[in-house]
Protein backbone atom coordinates (compact mmCIF):
# COMPACT_ATOMS: atom_id res chain seq x y z
CA UNK A 1 0.00 0.00 0.00
CA UNK A 2 1.33 3.36 -1.01
CA UNK A 3 2.33 5.62 1.44
CA UNK A 4 0.39 8.47 0.73
CA UNK A 5 -2.68 6.11 0.40
CA UNK A 6 -1.97 4.80 3.66
CA UNK A 7 -1.91 8.42 5.30
CA UNK A 8 -4.86 9.23 3.98
CA UNK A 9 -6.79 6.02 5.05
CA UNK A 10 -4.98 6.81 8.36
CA UNK A 11 -6.22 10.37 8.42
CA UNK A 12 -9.95 9.34 7.62
CA UNK A 13 -9.22 7.18 10.87
CA UNK A 14 -8.43 10.66 12.85
CA UNK A 15 -11.05 12.56 11.88
CA UNK A 16 -13.61 10.03 13.27
CA UNK A 17 -16.11 10.82 16.21
CA UNK A 18 -15.37 9.04 19.38
CA UNK A 19 -17.91 9.07 22.24
CA UNK A 20 -17.26 12.81 24.18
CA UNK A 21 -14.25 13.13 21.57
CA UNK A 22 -12.07 11.26 23.80
CA UNK A 23 -9.79 10.19 20.82
CA UNK A 24 -8.20 6.92 22.96
CA UNK A 25 -7.54 5.14 19.65
CA UNK A 26 -4.51 4.10 18.10
CA UNK A 27 -3.82 2.76 15.49
CA UNK A 28 -0.34 0.30 15.03
CA UNK A 29 0.36 -0.22 11.56
CA UNK A 30 1.80 -3.74 10.96
CA UNK A 31 4.27 -4.01 7.87
CA UNK A 32 7.73 -5.13 8.64
CA UNK A 33 8.18 -9.16 7.88
CA UNK A 34 8.78 -9.17 12.24
CA UNK A 35 5.44 -8.26 13.11
CA UNK A 36 3.51 -9.98 10.44
CA UNK A 37 4.72 -12.82 11.16
CA UNK A 38 4.03 -12.20 15.22
CA UNK A 39 0.58 -12.10 13.92
CA UNK A 40 0.06 -15.12 11.49
CA UNK A 41 0.69 -16.59 14.68
CA UNK A 42 -2.63 -15.95 16.29
CA UNK A 43 -4.42 -14.64 13.49
CA UNK A 44 -5.23 -16.90 10.31
CA UNK A 45 -6.85 -14.52 8.19
CA UNK A 46 -4.26 -12.15 7.11
CA UNK A 47 -5.05 -13.47 3.40
CA UNK A 48 -1.15 -11.97 2.96
CA UNK A 49 -1.74 -8.27 3.19
CA UNK A 50 1.53 -6.35 2.71
CA UNK A 51 -0.33 -4.25 6.00
CA UNK A 52 -2.43 -4.49 8.94
CA UNK A 53 -4.13 -2.09 11.28
CA UNK A 54 -4.22 -3.16 14.67
CA UNK A 55 -6.79 -0.68 15.81
CA UNK A 56 -6.95 -0.37 19.85
CA UNK A 57 -8.30 2.16 22.55
CA UNK A 58 -6.40 3.33 25.37
CA UNK A 59 -8.92 1.75 28.45
CA UNK A 60 -8.20 4.14 31.36
CA UNK A 61 -9.36 7.13 28.64
CA UNK A 62 -12.52 5.72 27.65
CA UNK A 63 -16.24 6.97 28.53
CA UNK A 64 -17.66 4.61 30.70
CA UNK A 65 -21.63 4.85 30.34
CA UNK A 66 -23.02 5.29 33.42
CA UNK A 67 -26.37 3.66 32.75
CA UNK A 68 -24.66 0.44 32.09
CA UNK A 69 -20.38 0.65 33.42
CA UNK A 70 -19.75 -0.22 29.33
CA UNK A 71 -16.61 1.33 28.14
CA UNK A 72 -17.29 3.30 24.91
CA UNK A 73 -14.04 1.38 23.20
CA UNK A 74 -15.43 -1.19 21.09
CA UNK A 75 -18.13 1.15 19.26
CA UNK A 76 -15.85 3.96 19.04
CA UNK A 77 -12.97 1.69 17.36
CA UNK A 78 -16.10 0.23 15.19
CA UNK A 79 -16.54 4.27 14.10
CA UNK A 80 -13.08 4.79 13.59
CA UNK A 81 -11.92 1.45 12.01
CA UNK A 82 -15.27 1.90 9.53
CA UNK A 83 -13.84 5.41 8.67
CA UNK A 84 -10.45 3.96 7.45
CA UNK A 85 -12.33 0.87 5.27
CA UNK A 86 -14.13 3.82 3.68
CA UNK A 87 -11.12 5.95 2.62
CA UNK A 88 -9.78 2.74 1.52
CA UNK A 89 -12.38 1.92 -0.83
CA UNK A 90 -12.26 5.88 -1.97
CA UNK A 91 -8.13 5.12 -2.45
CA UNK A 92 -8.47 1.96 -4.27
CA UNK A 93 -7.00 -0.26 -1.63
CA UNK A 94 -8.88 -3.32 -0.64
CA UNK A 95 -9.35 -3.81 3.11
CA UNK A 96 -11.18 -6.83 5.18
CA UNK A 97 -12.14 -6.59 9.10
CA UNK A 98 -10.52 -9.08 11.36
CA UNK A 99 -11.97 -10.51 14.34
CA UNK A 100 -10.16 -13.89 15.05
CA UNK A 101 -7.30 -13.73 17.43
CA UNK A 102 -7.16 -13.06 20.96
CA UNK A 103 -6.38 -9.79 21.47
CA UNK A 104 -4.48 -9.68 25.26
CA UNK A 105 -2.26 -12.04 23.89
CA UNK A 106 -1.68 -10.09 20.35
CA UNK A 107 -0.96 -7.26 22.18
CA UNK A 108 1.24 -8.40 24.70
CA UNK A 109 3.22 -10.34 21.65
CA UNK A 110 3.45 -6.75 19.89
CA UNK A 111 4.36 -5.49 22.95
CA UNK A 112 1.25 -2.74 23.29
CA UNK A 113 1.55 -0.65 26.34
CA UNK A 114 -1.02 -2.11 28.82
CA UNK A 115 -3.89 -0.60 28.91
CA UNK A 116 -4.08 -0.89 25.32
CA UNK A 117 -7.14 -2.79 24.28
CA UNK A 118 -7.31 -4.55 20.66
CA UNK A 119 -10.76 -4.62 19.03
CA UNK A 120 -10.05 -5.42 15.29
CA UNK A 121 -7.34 -5.67 12.58
CA UNK A 122 -7.77 -4.61 9.02
CA UNK A 123 -5.78 -6.46 5.94
CA UNK A 124 -4.99 -2.94 3.74
CA UNK A 125 -4.13 -4.46 -0.03
CA UNK A 126 -4.81 -5.20 -3.26
CA UNK A 127 -6.61 -8.76 -3.20
CA UNK A 128 -7.76 -11.28 -5.40
CA UNK A 129 -10.23 -9.60 -7.68
CA UNK A 130 -11.03 -12.74 -9.59
CA UNK A 131 -12.87 -15.19 -7.22
CA UNK A 132 -14.30 -13.55 -4.25
CA UNK A 133 -16.26 -15.82 -2.03
CA UNK A 134 -19.64 -16.61 -3.83
CA UNK A 135 -21.78 -14.45 -1.16
CA UNK A 136 -19.39 -11.33 -1.31
CA UNK A 137 -22.00 -9.18 -3.65
CA UNK A 138 -25.26 -9.90 -2.01
CA UNK A 139 -26.79 -7.86 0.06
CA UNK A 140 -30.58 -8.93 1.84
CA UNK A 141 -33.44 -6.22 0.83
CA UNK A 142 -34.11 -3.67 2.70
CA UNK A 143 -37.02 -5.20 3.86
CA UNK A 144 -35.55 -7.99 5.66
CA UNK A 145 -32.90 -5.33 7.47
CA UNK A 146 -35.18 -2.18 8.27
CA UNK A 147 -38.08 -2.42 10.16
CA UNK A 148 -40.09 1.07 11.10
CA UNK A 149 -41.84 1.26 14.24
CA UNK A 150 -45.43 2.70 14.36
Amino acid sequence: VEQEKLTKILEASRLAPTAKNLQTQHIYVLQTKKYLDILDTYCPCRYNAPTVLVFAYNKSLSYIYQETGLSSGHEDMAIVATHAMLEAYNQGVDSCWLNRFPPVTLAKELGLPENAEIVLLMDLGYGNTTSPLPNHYSRKPLEETVTYLK
